[in-house]
């Protein structure tokens, strides 16, 4: 399997890139598991009590073995977990048990997380690729040489080269089909799409580019796989701006803006029109919407009665600041163009990412466009974008958006455990982005695997995770 970049850390503790969560999900359990409407599921825990909202109790599955032999029980977990809120593993990642108050071990099959305040968000940080269960007593060895008791174990690692995993034979669940998957690090997109043409790697997952995929396609030994998928793009505004303060500005730029033509030359039709920050798989989603379908007379309109009059056919500038990313720069492209039609100019400026990000983050813009991936699949996102106590570099709020009942929505959404009621307070907030815009939402990704026709029985999911590998098969023809 061909994958862009080696992973910066398999401890699950620590490694918070793509390619060591995706990687280290085959190789360590969790808690729990994640469905097709990303609704949590048993794992190593087999059930799990809420008695109150500050208590949750799980039962774990007996008879589960790490790869070097020792059983897996409770005060493993509370290892994991103790080592990460008690600072004797250096990782971002304790940020999402924020409320834990401590985990207790009161028997070797059962362990109880004790809550600070309520957070119903603590059963997703709990499951598939979250966090990964390590052996009692693990440190920092963990990184060059990991153990876990998932369906496949570690054998070696190469920076920028490779990492090889096997089947874990004495796996408590399904064990996977495939006995060995190398995974081969190859930066250059050119290279991937050459490696996969003559034969000499089986799998690209989300590794190519749209017109690569079509060209691939056509190819007597490779097949693609496509399905929905959950990495989100947005055009994000500053609402310290002046003219992008005012919310008949940033309605009347989603109505000038038309995605179809995006998404149907940008990224050739493997793309989804988005509604909202979270994906329509989530138990959480909702639909029912306002929506902002082109239409550049009514954009004109607003503009009109917001007081920006068009003189020789301008109503005024906008900077956009963006990556100097292939698509990102084609997308800007069209945007300009589009805006251009209801009297808007937009300014592009390119920097390389560093810089670029930078100035996202300290509020140096007017717009810029980036993406989600995976942290919008849980509605716990809309605290780390939208809550106003998230500004840089407490959140992710960069839009310096501030709704009251946003907060207050928020933070019932988090200390509520009945599902149902949760579903009702994120339906509530996502009416009330629609309308305030902090951002407009462009699409949703689908997930794309190129693979050898030798290869077969593969499942996509919709995090795009490597999940398809644990019922992955090989012809033996």
């Amino acid at each position: 399997m061909i994958i862009e970049s080696s992973p910066t850390n398999l401890d699950p503790r620590v490694g918070i890139d793509a390619w060591s969560e995706r990687i280290d999900a085959l190789m360590f359990d969790d808690l729990l598991d994640r469905d097709e409407h990303l609704n949590v599921t048993p794992a190593l825990a087999e059930r799990w009590e809420v008695p109150d909202p500050l208590t949750y109790i799980f039962h774990i599955r007996r008879g589960v073995k790490f790869h070097d032999g020792r059983a897996l029980a409770s005060r493993d977990v509370k290892w994991t977990f103790d080592s990460m809120l008690q600072g004797k593993i250096r990782t971002t990642r304790a940020a999402a048990y924020r409320y834990v108050d401590r985990v207790e071990a009161p028997d070797d099959y059962t362990i109880v997380f004790r809550l600070k305040e309520p957070f119903s968000t603590l059963l997703w940080n709990l499951s598939d690729g979250a966090m990964g269960i390590v052996p009692y007593g693990t440190l920092a060895e963990m990184t060059n040489h990991p153990v876990g008791s998932g369906p496949f174990r570690f054998v070696s690692a190469e920076q920028d080269k490779e990492v090889i995993v096997e089947r874990n034979e004495d796996y408590w669940g399904d064990k996977p089909h495939v006995p060995r998957v190398r995974f081969v690090v190859v930066p250059d997109t050119t290279t991937r799409a050459l490696e996969l043409r003559k034969g000499s790697a089986d799998i690209a997952s989300n590794a190519l580019t749209s017109d690569m995929v079509l060209t691939l396609e056509k190819e007597p030994n490779l097949q693609v796989e496509r399905a929905p998928g959950t990495v989100f793009s947005y055009l994000a505004f500053n609402l310290h701006d002046p003219i992008l303060r005012d919310v008949r500005v940033r309605q009347a730029l989603a109505y000038a803006i038309d995605r179809r033509p995006m998404i149907q030359y940008l990224w050739r039709g493997f793309a989804r029109p988005a509604d909202s920050i979270l994906p329509p798989q989530s138990w959480a989603y909702d639909g029912d919407v306002q929506k902002y379908e082109f239409d550049p007379e009514r954009a004109r309109q607003i503009l009109d009665a917001a007081g920006y009059p068009s003189i020789n056919g301008v109503r005024f500038h906008l900077a956009m600041k963006t990556s100097t990313e292939e698509t990102t720069r084609l997308m800007v492209a069209v945007l300009q163009q589009q805006l251009r039609g209801v009297g808007i100019v937009l300014d592009i400026r390119a920097f390389e990412s560093a810089t670029f990000m930078a100035d996202v983050v300290s509020g140096a813009y007017q717009m810029y466009s980036l993406r989600w991936i995976g942290g919008n699949e849980d509605p716990d996102i809309f605290e780390y974008v939208f809550h106003s106590d998230k500004f840089p570099p407490h959140g992710a709020n960069r839009s310096f958006y501030v709704n009251p009942r946003i907060d207050a929505l928020i933070k019932e959404g988090r200390t509520e455990t009945d599902p149902s009621r949760r579903k009702a307070v994120y339906a509530e907030i996502q009416t009330i982005l629609a309308n305030d815009l902090p951002y407009i939402n462009l699409w949703f990704l689908d997930n794309v695997i190129v693979h050898t026709k030798r290869v077969h029985n593969i499942t996509l999911n919709p995090s795009g995770n490597y999940d398809f590998l644990k019922t992955a098969e090989i012809s033996t023809q």
